[in-house]
């Protein structure tokens, strides 16, 4: 329950379990910048760079059961901290999906000492995502940073030090290249860099081995030998990718996504090599 206010008093039901949400207000405002903790406002700004994020992929980001999550998800949902939707699928239902809602954003821009239009946040927008044929592409691409988050927060010798989005590596590396994600992983006092480059198994293998070269030419330009990571759709297509790609100049490594392996793990082969190594071992300092 929320703290009454003398002025605003409280703009929700007593009842955790209640979906139901007030309209945006001052009121609704105040109670959410009352209530929202530093893992909250952490997790709005994870939101607002990554996009989305499920309700799977928060809880192992920032909770430790499943309920827990879903508790503090629907207190922030009914806050409009958050908005959320639930995509489609034939067999079964998908998890809920979240995005950064309306207060979330009034709050997050007024820490930034922004307007919500300076700091680029238009619900519609937010929203928009649950339409888009690029969605299942994205939560993957998450999915693969928030496993290695959930990794580091089992294991205090590793951390998961830097995660960028495809928006933000576009800034730094576009046009020479586009990579899902950029990423800094630290497992026993080893470091690495890596690009990611997630493969949902709608490109021909000829096109995500397309993509290598201008890795290449990066390395070249910058001098800097940065690792590339490949996470395939199935073991298949990783079988079929090494005999298009026998040698590189820069370390290439695949691996094939499993819900039962973790990204740190010792599950990534090098080009040109059959052995298997962790993601930190593919450091090339």
């Amino acid at each position: 329950m929320l703290t009454r206010h003398p002025r605003y008093g409280d703009p929700l039901r007593d009842d955790p379990a209640e979906t139901t949400r007030p309209r945006l207000d001052d009121r609704v405002i105040h109670a959410a910048h009352n209530r929202l903790t530093t893992r909250d406002r952490w997790l709005l700004a994870l939101l607002h760079e990554h996009r989305t994020l499920t309700s799977h992929q928060i809880a192992e980001l920032a909770f430790g059961h499943h309920s827990a999550a879903n508790r503090r998800l629907l207190l922030l949902y009914r806050l409009r901290a958050v908005d959320r939707f639930r995509p489609f699928t034939r067999t079964g239902s998908a998890p809920w999906h979240y995005v950064l809602g309306d207060t979330g954003a009034i709050i997050l821009a007024a820490q930034a000492g922004m307007t919500v239009g300076e700091f680029g946040y238009r619900r519609a927008d937010a929203l928009a995502i649950a339409r888009s044929s690029q969605l299942a592409h994205l939560v993957g691409v998450n999915g693969f940073f928030t496993a290695l988050a959930a990794h580091a927060r089992h294991h205090s010798d590793t951390d998961l030090l830097a995660w960028w989005p495809e928006h933000r590596c576009a800034t730094a590396w576009g046009p020479t290249v586009q990579p899902d994600g950029f990423g800094r992983w630290t497992e026993h006092g080893r470091q690495i860099d890596f690009f990611l480059e997630h493969d949902t198994g709608t490109e021909t293998l000829h096109r995500v081995a397309s993509k290598i070269p201008r890795y290449t030419r990066l390395a070249t330009t910058t001098a800097i030998t940065t690792p590339v990571v490949i996470w395939l759709h199935s073991t298949a297509r990783e079988i079929e990718l090494h005999k298009l790609i026998r040698s590189t100049p820069i370390p290439i490594a695949t691996a094939a996504s499993s819900p039962t392996d973790t990204p740190a793990g010792p599950i990534w082969q090098l080009v040109g090599r059959s052995d298997r190594v962790r993601l930190a071992e593919l450091a090339t300092g």
